[in-house]
């Protein structure tokens, strides 16, 4: 069950189609996209890298750039920390080469996720002293590293954080008051009193900048040399790509297209979409999560090695090795979610509001892969907790609806450590609280019944009839699509569908030729769930109207549908057709 709700922003449309040379329909999509400022409208028509934000807006980017200047020059040694998600690889192959291109004795590490967790430690700052490190840097982490950063600096050593994630604080008298730690100096547009305007950059985002600034200031031409690198990282930590990010990822994808990266040539071989136009979509579900799958189920520094090499041999047999990994890794989502979903059903917790599962024998790397997938299929708050080396460790994913960090705030109590965003978060606990954690997330939950029914979003009614060539290349100024940005969905209300049928070896895509309330053809395409398509006609209509569609008899089948129109080229034909996303039988 879900609702469909058509997007109804109250702004001048004819206005901005007549000032911007556009047409209303895209003029209504960017409005339904909160983008009708003047200024907002010129940025994301024309993302150009002239429109960014000054980078000395970002609170201690000064700072931290004299002092990275000044340890170059007297050749100190200089650590990155990273993190083992794709936007923390790339945020280090970005710090590291830009700072070694700027003759920086620098190296890195990134943390294993199992042994030692999600960002800077203890044990990794010791490390680091022993082995005559000067300057800790840290990226894509560091902004809740209070206690670890104050250990660097009683050893008397210098910390510099990069992160973007949101500021740590505790609650007094309902009041929130924000922790910092004892860095030298903190870049992250979250902080309160940092007036760097755009606040969404990911990890890899802001440490672009940075080695931007940096490379102005040395007056080298370093600027550009990253763009793929920042664009990979910011599609695959779904930010919204709106704004800056948008600038990035628009030109990121020119740049990866050409890309010169030998690791980056060989992955994308041998993830199959060579000479392919790779585009947010091929980023976000076929590259990204190979690179993850290094610091999923070995160690991230292989994926960061891959990009790194020169070695045009040594690329391939590492792409070849990360695609094997990634393989592993699917198959164990596929068996993590099954046994989730069999605990789940087993007992009744559907019924509950907030999803807390836990499951011992799942790997800890794909916690947070299978709370999404559960998220997504009971459109619940859902923590997947499973045994790690030390104690339970989970993942949480969310819904709209259902901020997860600050109601795992409020049960910090029983958490050993936390931390995250309103969608998501890590955490680990005590088996001992995880009943009590369960049940305290749903005693005081204020989500509803209401809040809990899937809720699709349409950007406008659009009968066939306005479908042509012409609309489609129109709406592709809005691309590229992602968080913040979605593909426009529109709807149309009681097709007859003329025939369906089943194509493809498993028979698992169903192909409709409709035809509007007025008459007007259309060829639609379902990719999703077949068989559920088909048994709901089965169910509404009876057995016979559904042989009558799929052999082309006339029938009295009636569907509302959400759809995307696109251009459909198959054996040098050109036709219109639409992808149905979404669709209800009358």
């Amino acid at each position: 069950m879900e609702k469909w709700f058509i997007r109804n922003k109250k702004y001048d449309y004819k206005e901005i189609a007549s000032e911007f040379e556009i047409s209303e329909i895209v003029a209504k999509l960017l409005i339904n996209r909160d983008i009708y400022e003047k200024k907002d409208i010129e940025l994301f028509l024309n993302p150009q890298f002239d429109r960014l934000n000054s980078a000395e807006l970002m609170k201690d980017l000064l700072k931290a750039s004299d002092i990275i200047i000044q340890k170059i020059k007297d050749k100190k040694r200089i650590r990155i920390v990273g993190d083992f998600d794709v936007d923390g690889i790339m945020s280090v192959y970005i710090l590291y080469k830009g700072l070694k291109s700027f003759g920086a004795e620098v190296d890195y590490i990134i943390p294993d996720r199992v042994i030692d967790g999600y960002g800077i430690n203890i044990n990794i700052v010791n490390n680091a002293k022993e082995e005559g490190i000067d300057t800790i840097i840290t990226c894509d982490n560091g902004i809740a590293a209070i206690n670890q950063i104050k250990h660097a600096k009683e050893l008397g050593m210098t910390v510099i954080v990069t992160d973007h994630h949101d500021i740590p604080y505790t609650e007094e008298n309902n009041t929130k008051v924000y922790l910092s730690t004892d860095a030298d100096a903190i870049i992250n547009p979250k902080q309160l009193d940092c007036k760097y305007p755009f606040k969404n950059l990911c990890g890899a985002g802001i440490v672009y900048r940075f080695i931007r600034y940096l490379s102005d200031r040395l007056n080298l031409n370093k600027k550009d040399e990253y763009l793929e690198f920042v664009a990979i990282a910011t599609i695959c930590d779904v930010v919204d790509l709106v704004g800056e990010n948008r600038i990035i990822v628009r030109k990121g994808l020119e740049a990866l297209n050409s890309t010169k990266n030998i690791g980056l040539k060989a992955l994308i071989d041998m993830c199959g979409v060579l000479n392919k136009e790779i585009g947010v979509y091929h980023v976000g579900f076929i590259l990204g999560p190979t690179i993850n799958a290094s610091g999923r189920l070995d160690t991230a520094l292989y994926a960061l090695e891959l990009l790194l090499t020169e070695d045009m041999q040594l690329a391939y047999e590492m792409a070849k090795n990360l695609r094997d990994l990634n393989d592993d890794r699917r198959k164990m989502t596929i068996d993590g979610v099954d046994k989730v979903i069999d605990q789940i059903e087993a007992k009744k917790m559907q019924k509950s509001k907030v999803l807390v599962v836990y499951e011992p024998d799942i790997h800890e790397s794909i916690a947070g892969i299978i709370a999404g997938r559960i998220k997504d299929k009971y459109n619940m708050p859902t923590i997947v907790l499973t045994k790690g080396i030390e104690g339970v460790k989970g993942s949480a994913r969310s819904i709209e609806e259902y901020n997860m960090f600050e109601e795992l705030s409020k049960c910090k109590d029983l958490l050993n450590r936390f931390g995250g965003h309103s969608m998501a978060a890590g955490l680990s606990l005590d088996e001992d609280n995880i009943d009590e954690l369960r049940s305290r997330l749903n005693q005081y939950t204020i989500l509803t019944e209401e809040d809990l029914i899937p809720k699709i979003y349409i950007d406008m009614q659009l009968p066939f009839e306005y479908i042509n060539y012409k609309l489609i290349n129109e709406i592709k100024i809005l691309e590229p699509y992602g968080k913040g940005n979605s593909k426009p969905l529109f709807g149309e209300k009681n097709i007859r569908i003329k025939k369906g049928s089943l194509l493809g070896a498993k028979k698992n895509v169903l192909k409709l030729s409709l035809i509007s309330p007025r008459g007007q053809k259309m060829e639609g395409i379902i990719f999703n769930d077949i068989q559920s398509c088909l048994e709901d006609v089965k169910s509404k209509y009876g057995e016979v109207q559904l042989n009558n569609m799929l052999n082309g008899i006339e029938n009295n089948i009636l569907v509302d549908i959400l759809y995307y129109p696109e251009v459909n080229e198959y054996n040098g034909n050109v036709s219109l057709q639409v992808i149905i996303k979404n669709y209800r039988f009358n």
